[in-house]
């Protein structure tokens, strides 16, 4: 593990599966560390033999492509997530790194880096060469152990993918509807009636997964996880131009074959991408970005992504976030507020 950090916040990248982990922001006095941590990770358990490398030591934060997908011989979620790392160039405040293994036939390099004071982790991944159309997609791995509020930039609608994540009732069990669409994530088609999505958990022993569509006209994507036990906020932030979707992954105690066997709870993956081939009732044409990564072997194309962590001692969940020059600002619907630093040049905003 090689370790990060600038004033006020630190992390741990894994060059192994280019997994940052360990991420701990110190806000307000507190230390918040948001990211999940399977239970068998840090144990000597031995891994089923099909069980995809990222899985040993599930949790924390890595990037998938193709998401969702594999490539030729490549596990579940790509080899970004499944392979080892080269590190270029490290700082203590920032890092470089290219994966070993190529990616559709184009380099992927990795860049993280941080800046005092600032509460976020600023990620890069970019793709040089190659050719064809990638799904990507950032997998942060919430830990909601004590539950959350759950809430988004605009979306068009929710929806389900074509298959429920458990079908087999021997294996585990998925609660809500497949496929399905709805405007209003507070009562989403459930087996058992409507299910309020901004809320976790909302049923025992389940695994689901749901797609956010962007709605158009707005320039901040984001997704906003508050901790009221911990009275913490997690952030996660893009440009909707370039990835438009946000998919939410609900692990809660619902795949009882191995190594989940009936103990992974209370994770709650937010997972921002261009990923069309999830949807389970819309098309490409519906979202306000691409539905994958275009590559072009003459060019570099580029993935954006922010996550972050603050102190919410009102414990609320998130009306809204705004960009206003170098700061972002954090409004409850209760109306508490928090402004931070904020590199809105990174993301191409504006």
């Amino acid at each position: 593990m090689i370790e990060l950090h600038a004033d006020g916040i630190r992390c741990a990248f894994e060059p192994r599966t280019g997994q940052l982990d360990n991420f701990t922001v110190t806000d307000e006095g507190i230390e918040i560390a948001p990211l999940h941590r399977a239970p068998w990770v840090g144990t000597k358990e031995t891994m089923p033999p099909d069980a995809a490398p990222h899985m040993k030591r599930l949790g924390g934060d890595f990037f998938c492509a193709p998401f969702a997908a594999s490539e030729g011989d490549s596990p579940l979620h790509g080899w970004p997530a499944n392979s080892s790392w080269t590190v270029t160039e490290e700082g203590k405040s920032g890092l470089r790194a290219v994966l070993d293994q190529k990616v559709f036939g184009a380099t992927v390099t990795k860049e993280f880096s941080f800046r005092d004071n600032h509460p976020f982790v600023y990620q890069r991944h970019s793709f040089t060469g190659g050719q064809g159309h990638v799904s990507v997609a950032n997998h942060a791995n919430i830990s909601l152990q004590s539950g959350g509020f759950i809430r988004t930039s605009p979306k068009r609608c929710w929806e389900t993918t074509k298959d429920p994540q458990e079908s087999d009732p021997e294996r585990g069990r998925s609660n809500l509807v497949y496929p399905a669409q709805t405007n209003y994530p507070t009562k989403f088609p459930g087996l058992n009636g409507p299910v309020d999505l901004t809320e976790y958990p909302w049923a025992p022993r389940h695994e689901d997964f749901v797609i956010g569509i962007e709605a158009p006209g707005h320039t901040l994507g984001w997704t906003a996880v508050t901790r009221p036990v911990q009275g913490d906020l997690y952030l996660s932030l893009r440009n909707p131009r370039e990835l438009p979707m946000t998919m939410l992954w609900h692990s809660n105690g619902g795949r009882d074959y191995p190594p989940w066997s009936g103990r992974h709870f209370g994770c709650l993956g937010v997972e921002e991408g261009a990923a069309a081939h999830m949807l389970g009732v819309s098309s490409e044409a519906d979202l306000t970005g691409p539905g994958a990564l275009v590559l072009d072997p003459s060019t570099t194309s580029s993935v954006r992504h922010v996550i972050g962590a603050i102190a919410w001692p009102s414990r609320e969940p998130v009306e809204n976030i705004k960009v206003d020059g170098a700061t972002l600002t954090v409004t409850g619907n209760n109306g508490a507020t928090r402004s931070v630093p904020f590199a809105p040049d990174f993301l191409s905003l504006f």
